[in-house]
């Protein structure tokens, strides 16, 4: 079965640089690819600029019948950014769509880069290059 109401948005930074932006797209495919075909709906946006900006991406799921929304930062870290800019962005965006009559819950996750196996990995990487 479908899960018809939840989506997820992995949010970059962003850039006006479209090498900057490619591995992003290559990454959205990658993961759509690798999840069942039932799994919940995944969109990539920006912080800044690029297109689509976040709060955007989100209008265009709600638009679609999406009601919970996962943001998941494609960040090492959690810094102001993450800790005052996103939240308020969402606090307001939540408010927005709850004048509109829409209650739709945005979840803004932990940065991935948080993850203990992409700390694993780095360190994997930077073992390997500096044992050359």
């Amino acid at each position: 079965m479908t899960n018809l109401t939840r989506a997820s948005v992995l949010l970059a930074h962003g850039s006006s640089d479209p090498h900057w932006l490619e591995p992003f797209g290559q990454l959205l495919q990658q993961i759509r690819s690798g999840l069942q075909e039932n799994h919940a709906r995944v969109e990539l946006a920006y912080m800044e600029l690029a297109e689509p900006e976040l709060c955007q991406q989100i209008r265009w799921l709600v638009q679609e019948g999406y009601r919970h929304i996962d943001v998941l930062p494609l960040f090492f870290a959690a810094g102001r950014h993450l800790r005052k800019g996103v939240p308020a962005m969402l606090e307001a965006l939540q408010a927005e769509l709850l004048a509109a009559g829409l209650v739709v819950s945005i979840e803004l996750h932990s940065p991935v880069g948080l993850e203990p196996e992409v700390a694993a990995a780095i360190r994997q990487v930077v073992v390997r290059q500096l044992s050359r």
